[in-house]
């Protein structure tokens, strides 16, 4: 289709009063060519019409489809219509409702709102509503229909975050059940295609139309500026590192106002404490700039005013964004970036059970999308603080997060949405199923989930809660027992990114609540809106008394991180450093150096990560926020995890037994008991299959039998038993039941009759059969029965072999077979002496050839014994010819 200005596409669709002026809207922006394809693609899927737009940013696509969809539903309705877009983040919901809102000369709060976590600004007559998508995901829950919306539109699906992943799924299934719901999927990169098969019938066969969109970027100049240290330590962020980016940002803004005064910056770096470093250390240097920060921390006002463009005659200004800034907002005034080239993405580690965000390299496609931040509205120059090298080897795109992020959330709507584990929904990516599983663990330790996986009215309730799923159920459980307003101080605390200085968060919560850190004012307001929710919750629910007394606000504090956390309920161990904790799930870690947590026995951990060197006293995992507690409150909190029983080990040839109180890995005390026969040989099974069959002593015929049966059951399968390692402990409680009492008592391993042991594997009547199938011996001509040696386990497709003298075999023909003719035995032809002369499996041609060779080396050597020239007629012996 070739390109039609919005001025003809506005003159071909005439425009009712309560309909959108998409000439007014669009005018100067890219997208409006792409109007009319895009009308088309809705029309022709009337109704229940889908497409994806594939569009760069900055084209105007987040601006335009909207009220072009809201003109088309109320066309075709004959009613005004409502539209719901979801934007990533809050501020790109707010900044988008306020932009779009301004191009169509109305009030923000009439036709077109905005509805993010803590703020609505919409009405009755709000046709065009912004919200993020976790709000979307809770209004699902409530109204899987969405009755009252009639289209709507995923922005920024590229960026596969986990709730948006969660949105197409949920959003293609009421698509297809109402049948009159236009759903929009909106890209900026190239993986439309994706979203279009996704979006496509429910049948696979068709996909969802595209829309293509050419960029709208101006020349770009990219510009190197790697640092001279590393930008990473064991401890995050190098301090260097962030001056660096700092001192870059400062001496490429002034050179670039120095052109052009009205030239503004914008830095990337991974996460609000960067953030905050970095302006600071910009507003030492750049006086006369005016240096805003940008983060999910900071209050709605300071986020709105750096997003928007600067008065006239207002001084220029430098803003310090986490990855916020990437995708999903337009910055006005920026023709400057500066590219740390760090990003904060979710990991999770399934062996420690640790779940956070960690600090990597972003990936090729975010670098790209900062640096056409500044090649939108005119010629740009991006300076990136990493080496071209280092673009070049990071992953092409960052990993989408239903990957690698903690799942409890996610699985928590999934089974509200009565899919549990995501069973049958058409998801970007499906979840990794040991990530699923461990989140659902954690539903059900809740409550949260019944026995099909489904949610439980606690878990509906939870999933209400716009928190974490251990972090609500704190709520909820604590605000009875502390008061809702303390509660929803910690769960804030615990909710919020805060960085707690030696991982002590009593002194974090502090701070915090005097107004002493920079994010006290974020701080307050989640909180009084947690306290709100809080009290809503539990209006009506009787007070919880304490078993544990009245508690202070500081055993809380850690009361609700245990609450939250219950495996994280961690003792210290009495080892060298005095900072090494074994928390109640198994896992262990240290508390940073010099921390004040360190002389307290209990501690309960709201957050731990991967770490090297001293900083982890040696485990791999360090303590990055915790709270102390004592021996009671961790009993109170994880008293699930509580458990009263007897251990029995058996190590060394000794067995002990211990009657243990214990939390979860923690062990409270121990006394020595006397064991169970039954527990006895229980603990010599678990070491036997930990330590495998090299713990017993098989004596030659356990060898030898054990051989047989491997051999065929190799050849006739079942009933024959299978004789590898694996398979004979799996089945090591029946068959060596008496032997494992044996060895409890103290019996040494060599003293067992393991042959007898392996006998009680024999199958009946078959077992009848086995002398003749897998005999012991051998009877050669000579009278002789000569032991087989048969293959052994380790060695599967070697044949059985027979060592015997050459003269012993004199006139036998065939070579013979074993276990009905199916298995050639080998022969080791051996001298008078005992060495080998030949080997071979096919006697009849070893006489008549190589036999011939053999005599005539060997008849001088062994004169005594016999060699005649006719090996088949000649009798067998085992003497000289003497005793012939």
């Amino acid at each position: 289709m070739g390109q039609v200005s919005t001025q003809q596409f506005r003159q071909e669709k005439p425009q009712r009063n309560s309909d959108f002026d998409l000439a007014a809207i669009g005018s100067g922006l890219v997208f409006a060519q792409s109007l009319p394809e895009l009308t088309a693609a809705l029309e022709a899927g009337g109704s229940s019409a889908t497409a994806v737009i594939q569009a760069p940013p900055g084209t105007g696509k987040t601006t335009l489809v909207p009220p072009l969809v809201a003109n088309l539903v109320a066309a075709r309705s004959g009613g005004p219509a409502r539209i719901l877009v979801t934007q990533p983040r809050r501020v790109a919901a707010r900044s988008a409702a306020r932009r779009l809102a301004t191009l169509d000369s109305s009030s923000l709060g009439t036709r077109v709102g905005f509805t993010v976590r803590g703020e609505n600004t919409t009405g009755a007559d709000t046709r065009i509503e912004f919200v993020t998508p976790g709000i979307l995901l809770r209004r699902l829950i409530s109204d899987p229909g969405l009755e009252s919306v009639d289209a709507v539109i995923i922005d920024e699906v590229h960026e596969r975050g986990l709730e948006t992943d969660l949105l197409v799924g949920m959003l293609r299934e009421v698509h297809e059940l109402r049948g009159d719901l236009v759903l929009v999927a909106m890209s900026a990169t190239l993986d439309a295609p994706r979203f279009a098969q996704l979006l496509g019938d429910s049948s696979g066969a068709g996909r969802a139309p595209v829309v293509d969109c050419p960029a709208a970027l101006y020349p770009l100049e990219t510009v190197w500026a790697p640092p001279v240290a590393p930008r990473l330590t064991d401890r995050g962020v190098s301090r260097t590192f962030l001056a660096h980016v700092a001192a870059t940002a400062t001496a490429a803004h002034a050179e670039a106002i120095a052109a052009d005064p009205s030239i503004d910056a914008l830095v990337f770096v991974p996460g609000a404490w960067e953030v905050a470093e970095v302006a600071a250390r910009i507003r030492t240097r750049a006086q006369g700039t005016e240096v805003l920060e940008l983060h999910g921390q900071i209050t709605p006002a300071l986020q709105d005013r750096a997003v928007s463009g600067r008065e006239r005659g207002a001084a220029a200004r430098i803003i310090v964004s986490t990855s916020l800034a990437e995708s999903s907002l337009t910055v006005p005034g920026v023709r400057l970036v500066i590219d740390s080239g760090l990003a904060r993405e979710p990991r999770r580690d399934a062996a420690r059970e640790m779940s956070g965000l960690v600090t990597v390299s972003a990936s090729r496609a975010a670098s790209v999308q900062r640096a056409g931040r500044a090649a939108r509205q005119g010629p740009g120059t991006v300076v990136r603080c990493f080496e071209e090298k280092g673009f070049a080897a990071a992953p092409a795109h960052p990993r989408a997060e239903i990957t690698v992020a903690d799942l409890t959330s996610a699985a928590l709507i999934l089974a509200c949405w009565g899919a549990p584990g995501g069973a049958g929904m058409h998801l970007p990516e499906a979840p990794p199923s040991s990530s699923m599983a461990a989140a659902t663990s954690v539903l059900a330790q809740l409550g949260a989930l019944d026995e099909g996986g489904l949610a439980t009215s606690l878990g509906r309730r939870l999933a209400g809660v716009p928190a974490d799923p251990r972090l609500g159920r704190a709520l909820l459980d604590g605000a009875p027992l502390l008061g809702a307003g303390n509660v929803a101080q910690f769960v804030a605390l615990l909710a919020g990114d805060y960085r707690a200085q030696g991982a002590d968060l009593e002194a974090l919560l502090v701070a915090l609540r005097h107004g002493n850190h920079p994010q006290s004012s974020a701080w307050k307001r989640e909180s009084s809106r947690l306290e709100r929710i809080a009290r809503q919750e539990t209006t009506g629910k009787a007070a919880v008394v304490s078993p544990i007394g009245k508690l202070q606000p500081e055993a809380g504090l850690g009361m609700v991180v245990a609450l939250a956390f219950p495996g994280r309920v961690a003792r210290r161990v009495q080892d060298a450093t005095g900072t090494t904790y074994l928390f109640a799930s198994g896992t262990r870690a240290g508390l940073p150096a010099s921390s004040p947590l360190a002389h307290h026995r209990w501690l309960a951990v709201a957050e731990v990560a991967r770490a090297a060197g001293r900083d982890a006293a040696g485990t791999g995992a360090l303590i990055r926020a915790a709270a102390p507690i004592d021996e009671a409150t961790a009993l109170l909190a994880a008293s699930h995890l509580e458990t009263e029983g007897t251990s029995v080990v058996f190590a060394r040839g000794k067995l002990t037994a211990r009657r243990e109180h214990r939390l979860g890995a923690i062990g409270l005390n121990s006394t020595p008991v006397q064991a169970t026969r039954d527990q006895g040989r229980a603990a010599v099974l678990v070491a036997l299959r930990e330590n495998g069959l090299g713990m017993l002593k098989f004596a030659p015929a356990a060898q030898l039998l054990r051989s047989r049966l491997a051999l065929l059951n190799r050849e006739l399968g079942s009933p024959w038993p299978a004789m590898d390692d694996a398979s004979l402990l799996d089945g090591a409680g029946n068959w060596l039941a008496p032997e494992l009492e044996a060895l409890a008592a103290g019996r040494p391993p060599g003293s067992l009759d393991l042959a007898d042991a392996l006998r009680r594997l024999l199958p009946w009547p078959e077992a009848t059969a086995m002398e003749e199938l897998v005999p012991e011996r051998l009877a050669v001509p000579s009278g002789s029965k000569i032991r087989i040696t048969y293959p052994g386990v380790e060695e599967p497709e070697a044949p059985p072999v027979v060592a015997v003298k050459l003269q012993e075999c004199f006139g036998l023909a065939a070579s013979p077979a074993l276990v009905r003719g199916r298995v050639p035995v080998l022969f080791h032809l051996l001298s008078p002496a005992g060495r080998p002369l030949a080997v071979t499996d096919d006697l009849a041609s070893f006489w008549s050839g190589p036999y011939a060779q053999v005599r005539a080396e060997n008849r001088g050597r062994y004169p005594k014994h016999p060699w005649p020239e006719d090996p088949w007629s000649a009798p067998a012996t085992k003497h000289v010819k003497k005793r012939m």
